[in-house]
């Protein structure tokens, strides 16, 4: 099994449209989603994330970053949520994020997650992220 990230990604159009569907509407659709992900026994996390317009951006291109409001850039470059899934392949993964409930225009990015096993097992940083890992039952 690996870890997959599902990043959700909008755009204006598709923005506008999710705004213009009523909230009960939309948790129903992810509510059973989910809930798929869940009988299936692959979900690890999933999270939507608030209006970019209320975060924050650090910019590391100056000697000192340099903190502004959000948002960045184009929508394109933003992103609304995510899901991490447990699948026994990318091919799992895309399966899943096909089944999503989407809106048109918008998009999902897979990329997987590389597990902490991957890394030199002899680094110091990495013997204190397991012992985090093991003390917080993430491992």
């Amino acid at each position: 099994m690996a870890k997959y990230m599902l990043i959700m990604r909008g755009t204006d159009e598709s923005m506008a449209r999710m705004m213009q569907t009523p909230f009960e509407e939309m948790l129903e659709h992810v509510g059973r989603f989910n809930d798929e992900l869940i009988r299936a026994g692959v979900l690890v996390a999933a999270e939507g994330l608030d209006d970019a317009a209320q975060g924050v951006v650090v910019d590391y291109g100056a000697e000192a970053p340099v903190v502004t409001d959000g948002p960045y850039g184009e929508t394109k470059e933003l992103f609304g949520g995510f899901y991490i899934l447990d699948v026994a392949s990318k091919e799992e993964a895309v399966e899943w994020a096909k089944r999503m409930p989407a809106f048109p225009g918008s998009k999902c990015e897979i990329r997987r997650v590389p597990g902490i096993d991957e890394f030199p097992q002899d680094n110091e940083w990495i013997k204190v992220e397991r012992a985090w890992r093991e003390r917080t039952g993430q491992l």
